[in-house]
């Protein structure tokens, strides 16, 4: 009796034939489109005194870099992606690779060593790592789908992550690595691993938290600097210590309140203006939009990552393999928690990380990182919606 070979899903999922340039997903394009909008007329108007005598200087930069972006992520979302499966290792190799060299030959600002500078812009290898390590991640996963419920494999998974993490963090940069290991735990939970696993490394976390707050300390050893710790544990009291580390929420705090429904203007955003908001182009660029634009301003710029983030989400479902769902699933686990997490530090609910805001925040890592990412989601699109049409499903929305 004639049998036919066991294949994985991925491998049948290679031979769809390659789609068009205009199979793209609109509506997670729109709110792209949107959030570049946004963050250039919040930039050009929160830093127009900062660069004397270049009153455009942040979002002339910024500008080019969402035009360098918008190439990569059309130039991306033409790519099988299917085919990066088998580069995992290059790909991983490259992450660890760039991670050591920014430790190495990295310029130091502020007490970091995350960059290497470079004649545009500083090259921040932490977030381009957040793909690489999506893509890693994925085709492992993948690679073991026939184990997915091993604990060997969930082990082998976090492994992969907490490597590039703890140098992440050791330069220092708590916040990427943090969404590492925000990627590694999505992946494994979009494989389906089971609970106890998820249990499992719950309760390991927590006991390594405490290990490093509370028992090392008392044992002489320092894992955290004490400026790390004050700001992990700042957002809970900031009124403690007003004038050091509860200083920038505090001013984030009364600059979004002063904004009320409809927002203060330029003129009268004096919160950003006299720069009593530091990094407000930066890691606190939404206090800038709820103090100049108030409400109304700060539920757009919401609604539109709602709206990338349901598209995200819908991409995961018409992935065409399982590799495409692992990579959508990252993808979806990284923005969600930088727009929570950003967010959160500007209320004062979350501590301060570091974390920037996704297609809002200037800088060109943070920028293009995010560009890769959604091309990668858009790849995922094209494809799921080729290998429907073929299926005689037709294009689904």
């Amino acid at each position: 009796m004639n049998t036919m070979p066991i294949v994985e899903p991925a491998e049948l999922a290679q031979d769809t034939p390659r789609v068009g340039f205009t199979l793209f997903d609109p509506l997670l394009l729109l709110a792209t489109i949107g959030l570049a909008v946004a963050s250039l007329v919040v930039i050009a108007g929160a830093t127009r005194t900062d660069v004397p005598g270049q009153p455009d200087y942040y979002v002339n930069r910024q500008g080019i870099y969402f035009g360098v972006g918008f190439v990569c992520m059309a130039l991306l979302s033409r790519l099988d992606y299917s085919r990066l499966r088998r580069l995992k290792w290059g790909l991983y190799g490259v992450l660890m690779a760039s991670i050591l060299l920014v430790l190495g030959l990295g310029a130091s600002a502020k007490g970091s060593t995350r960059a290497i500078a470079l004649p545009f812009f500083s090259f921040q290898a932490s977030e381009l790592g957040k793909v690489l390590l999506i893509l890693a991640l994925s085709a492992f996963v993948v690679d073991r789908s026939r184990r997915i419920g091993d604990r060997d494999t969930t082990a082998r998974v976090m492994l992969l992550a907490l490597i590039p993490a703890f140098f992440v963090i050791a330069q220092p940069d708590l916040g990427s690595g943090l969404v590492y290991l925000v990627i590694a735990l999505a992946t494994l939970f979009v494989s389906g691993t089971s609970w106890r696993h998820f249990l499992a490394l719950f309760t390991l976390a927590v006991v390594s938290i405490a290990m490093v707050l509370v028992v090392a300390p008392k044992m002489g050893v320092t894992v955290l600097k004490p400026y790390q710790k004050d700001r992990l544990t700042a957002f809970l009291n900031p009124t403690d210590n007003p004038q050091k580390q509860g200083y920038q929420q505090m001013q984030s705090k009364i600059a979004i309140g002063a904004g009320q429904k409809t927002g203060r203007g330029e003129s009268g955003a004096t919160q950003t203006n006299f720069n009593f908001v530091p990094e407000h182009h930066t890691d606190f660029i939404f206090a800038v939009i709820g103090e100049r634009f108030g409400f109304a301003g700060a539920a757009l710029v919401l609604s539109l990552y709602a709206l990338l983030i349901w598209r995200a989400l819908r991409i995961l479902t018409v992935a065409k393999n399982l590799f495409g769902a692992l990579i959508a699933g990252g993808v979806v686990a990284m923005l969600m928690f930088q727009v929570f997490v950003n967010v959160g530090m500007t209320l004062g609910i979350m501590p301060i990380t570091g974390i920037t805001l996704p297609l809002m925040s200037y800088g060109g890592s943070s920028v293009l990182t995010t560009f890769l990412a959604l091309g990668l989601l858009q790849s995922v699109y094209a494809q799921g919606r080729g290998a429907g049409a073929i299926k005689g499903r037709g294009p689904r929305l």
